[in-house]
């Protein structure tokens, strides 16, 4: 009985903790002098974390390993929080992430407050059309639909993922290697509740259940993105990858200049990215550190990599700007030099290059290198680039409004469709110089359809012999043809 008694104690502690965990991340008006009650809350935990298991005599070792390791994660998860103010909203330091029922009552109070509801056990008990999207070493995301049509991500911790039971196997117990795995989330949603970025995906709620005879699992309700495919993207067309490699610079310059300082992703794959309407978002950020290196000389300042290696300036006892450099070098490595020059228009190249080989030699920070990929797009998309070009086009086109062509396609590479040949022109005399440049080209209709860019698209025609009436199309056609 009083065992019993130590293990409930145990996991009010742990829920207690969790709980107040959770409602430091949601309180955007938490005020520091909070933060003397937090660490007062966490020394409080240590004390008396007991795991939720009866354990052998035997295994009583390696249980305490497993609770130093928890409390290791916990303390580093509580770095990430409490967070700034933001905005004119009362103190919710009562606020329970624990207490289901007052989910309405929460939902409520952010509508006062002129913010959308966060989206909660409610959300994800009345989802449907649930399907498994994939699973990493520690989570598994599912895809969902609420009221019938809203596309969102639920992430929760993987019970059969590689870290739940190789935990399980070597401890024995799985509440307590749960504890464990979901301190990750509990991190990666803090991240995603502090960095506010257009290149971050969005945390929309979260929820506590009980599940697989383990109380409070939580899950994270997430924006819904497109996993990346390198090969797809490969043949996708310049503008698209631009827009990518742009999207991931922005984020990295604001990961250097972040609130939490100059934070790295130490886990930087392109499967920890996804797409959402074109915009490159990071997803996983559980591996996300704010650690710089410490050092007593260069020589303790090594950034390894498969290809090279880096030597960086010890400075101050830390490894100068090493966070920034081991993820501008990763940006490189997965996506520049795959995604940034191929098929850019002539013009840009020079630059572009420029900006490749600067990255993979680590001669710029991430200021230098967003100033170059902004400049690129601001030429790219005046149409600047294409002011030297001295091309004259010999061959005369007739102008018919109100006229389309549905069939006569042909493929070229990279195309915006995939049986046809659609591309992207500035304007009219640049479409002009495609056809020209195209073999099988005879005639193109300019579509009502733009790019991020302003860019239109256009479709290229083998003839014109099955040209329509189609209102608000304009077709060119090659005379002689």
């Amino acid at each position: 009985m009083k065992r019993r008694k130590v293990v409930v104690a145990a996991g009010f502690c742990l829920s207690f903790f969790l709980g107040t965990l959770f409602n430091l991340l949601s309180v955007p008006a938490f005020e520091h002098q909070q933060l003397g009650k937090q660490q007062q809350q966490q020394q409080q935990l240590e004390a008396s974390l007991e795991p939720t298991t009866a354990a052998a005599t035997s295994g009583h070792a390696l249980l305490r390993s497993l609770r130093q390791q928890i409390r290791a994660r916990l303390r580093e998860a509580l770095r990430y929080g409490p967070f700034p103010e933001r905005g004119a909203r009362p103190p919710l330091e009562r606020r329970r992430l624990m207490d289901l029922q007052r989910a309405q009552e929460e939902e409520r109070e952010e509508r006062e407050h002129g913010s959308a509801p966060r989206l909660g056990c409610s959300s994800v008990d009345a989802a449907s059309d649930v399907r498994f999207v994939g699973s990493g070493y520690t989570k598994a995301v599912y895809r969902a639909a609420l009221n019938g049509s809203f596309a969102v991500a639920l992430k929760s911790v993987d019970f059969g993922g590689h870290d739940m039971e190789e935990c399980v196997r070597k401890y024995g117990s799985a509440g307590d290697c749960y504890r464990l795995a979901s301190v990750k989330l509990v991190k990666e949603m803090a991240l995603m509740e502090r960095l506010q970025h257009p290149n971050i995906l969005k945390l929309y709620g979260y929820c506590y259940q009980d599940s697989n005879d383990i109380k409070d699992t939580v899950t994270a309700i997430t924006e819904l993105g497109s996993p990346l495919e390198m090969i797809q993207l490969l043949q996708t067309p310049w503008e698209e990858r631009f827009r990518i490699c742009l999207s991931l610079m922005r984020l990295l310059h604001y990961l250097t200049h972040s609130p939490l300082g100059s934070l790295t992703l130490l886990d930087f794959r392109p499967r920890q990215f996804v797409l959402v309407d074109g915009e490159l978002k990071v997803t996983d950020l559980d591996d996300a550190s704010v650690e710089e290196t410490p050092c007593s000389s260069s020589a303790d300042c090594l950034l390894e990599f498969p290809a090279r290696n880096f030597t960086l300036l010890c400075s101050n006892g830390h490894c100068q700007g090493i966070n920034e450099k081991r993820n501008l070098y990763n940006a490189y490595r997965f996506f520049f030099t795959y995604l940034l020059p191929h098929s850019a228009p002539t013009a840009l190249r020079p630059l572009l290059d420029k900006i490749v080989n600067s990255t993979g030699e680590l001669l710029w920070g991430t200021d230098e290198t967003l100033a170059h990929l902004e400049k690129a797009l601001d030429i790219y998309r005046s149409g600047q680039y294409l002011m030297n070009d001295t091309q004259t086009h010999k061959t005369e086109y007739k102008r018919v409004v109100d006229a389309s062509i549905p069939g006569e396609n042909y493929r070229c590479w990279p195309s915006y469709q995939h049986d046809g040949c659609m591309l992207s022109v500035y304007d009219v005399r640049e479409a002009i110089g495609v056809c020209e440049s195209h073999v099988q080209c005879r005639a193109f209709v300019l579509s009502n359809q733009s790019t991020w860019t302003g860019h239109q698209l256009v479709l290229f025609k083998t003839g014109s012999t099955s040209m329509t009436s189609a209102k608000g199309k304009l077709t060119y056609v090659k005379l002689g043809s």
